[in-house]
């Protein structure tokens, strides 16, 4: 017996709702040309990322649409701008650390997709092996920490 669980680990109803949250979280903008993080390149590499999370994320998920269906009878994907709006706000006090945690999923991986980074004026790659150049700031500033009595136990 297949497990298609293991295959796919988000059905497609959660993909969607993922997707529009993610829009919510970081929207298109066609002034830089970049996809909103619901685009599907970018919500793939979200799930992938998400993985380790299934279960959370999967609740938090459920808990969005069990709010817009008792709220508007609709599931998330289908309620207009301004009554996901209410929803998300409402989810944010109720579930803040899994409002964080589709915030923090997000955000990482929009910011690696090969478009954002091209749009930000960086080379789509990693840091390493080589590099980027930071410009040197004013190391003085780093004076009163370095003339700052100890305030921690010397270790034996």
């Amino acid at each position: 017996m297949t497990d298609a669980t293991a295959a796919q680990p988000f059905t497609e109803d959660e993909t969607r709702t993922f997707a529009a949250i993610a829009d919510m979280v970081i929207p298109a903008n066609i002034e830089y040309g970049v996809p909103g993080a619901g685009d599907p390149l970018v919500v793939a590499e979200i799930l992938i990322d998400a993985e380790r999370h299934r279960a959370r994320l999967r609740a938090a998920l459920d808990n969005l649409n069990a709010m817009a269906q008792d709220r508007h009878g609709l599931a998330f994907v289908d309620l207009t701008a301004t009554q996901r709006k209410g929803i998300t706000e409402t989810f944010r006090e109720s579930h803040a650390g899994a409002a964080n945690l589709i915030a923090n999923l997000t955000t990482q991986a929009y910011y690696r997709d090969d478009r954002v980074m091209l749009s930000l004026g960086m080379e789509p790659r990693p840091p390493h092996p080589l590099g980027f150049s930071v410009e040197q700031g004013d190391w003085s500033l780093l004076d009163p920490v370095r003339e700052r009595e100890s305030f921690f136990r010397k270790a034996d």
